[in-house]
């Protein structure tokens, strides 16, 4: 059972040995929603199914309004979670069920496979894990690929069971700030923690007393995760006396939170907590702290 990486080499075994197994393309492009399905059609792992970010595993949106349609939603911010309910009537209309190992790529780093991979541990499914180095490491094996659109599935049913990494929301986070139980990791661009830009959100800064670790520094300089070994240096070096069991990690929205979440699983560090709405719902909350620098 492969529950945090698995690399080209192993996937391709386990594919080869006809164990029952669903494959997940997560690619994506924040800045064109469209890009992520062309790249999939461009090519993809055979058999994979393609999860879209806004339309898979995010909740739906009102247009008018830009928000959550009511009762859909599991958190807030820019990419709202899907209720674990929506979520797992998904998963069994693409084929998973509880027994199958799991396995989510993308071509941008982690940085959407990663959501897939927290939102199946957070449906209670512990049996999943992260492509290390993506489509290119995929590639570089001489991994077979596909092109054309997603074929169809046999549903099955998929059953939602504990959830196996903890959720937590801005009402938690900001009765908690400057405790010794909470420690806010920040996965966003250093400039962009420290306040000098905001693209997105209404306010620049960070919450206070957050610790900034962009999510890019988990990967070497051939894409794929750096050694568990060096992974935990630089997590405690950063920590300092902190407990990282009282780590809860958030980004922008949410989505690029998660390769820290997983980085520190692979470090032996683990499990933490996602704070889901992150900077978006952060700083679009009346009347929460702002720090900047």
């Amino acid at each position: 059972m492969y529950t945090t990486l698995i690399s080209a080499t192993e996937l391709q075994a386990l594919l080869a040995s006809g164990q029952p197994s669903r494959v997940f393309d997560c690619s994506f492009d924040l800045m064109q929603p469209a890009a992520g399905a062309a790249m999939y059609a461009q090519a993809h792992i055979p058999g994979a199914v393609y999860a879209h970010l806004d339309q898979h595993l995010s909740a739906p949106k009102d247009p008018a309004t830009g928000k959550p349609v009511p009762g859909t939603a599991a958190s807030g911010g820019r990419h709202p979670l899907p209720t674990r309910e929506a979520f797992a009537a998904w998963l069994g209309s693409v084929g998973l069920d509880n027994t199958l190992q799991a396995v989510v790529y993308d071509r941008q780093g982690a940085n959407y496979c990663g959501r897939l991979w927290w939102m199946l541990k957070w449906a209670g499914h512990a049996n999943v894990a992260v492509l290390d180095g993506g489509l290119q490491a995929w590639q570089a094996a001489g991994g077979a690929l596909a092109s054309g659109p997603q074929g169809a599935f046999s549903a099955r049913n998929y059953a939602l069971r504990p959830e196996l990494l903890a959720l937590t929301a801005t009402k938690t986070i900001a009765e908690n700030l400057g405790r010794a139980g909470q420690t806010v990791l920040d996965a966003r661009g250093a400039p962009r923690f420290r306040g000098e830009v905001e693209p997105l959100d209404p306010i620049a800064g960070h919450i206070p007393g957050a610790l900034n670790r962009p999510f890019t520094d988990n990967l070497g300089a051939d894409g794929r995760f750096k050694p568990a070994a060096q992974l935990k240096a630089e997590f405690l070096a950063l920590l300092g006396e902190r407990d990282p069991a009282t780590v809860v990690h958030h980004c922008g929205s949410g989505v690029s939170a998660v390769p820290n979440i997983l980085a520190m699983e692979v470090a032996g560090l683990g499990p933490t907590a996602l704070y889901a709405g992150s900077w978006s719902e952060w700083s679009n909350t009346p009347g929460l702290p702002v720090a900047q620098g």
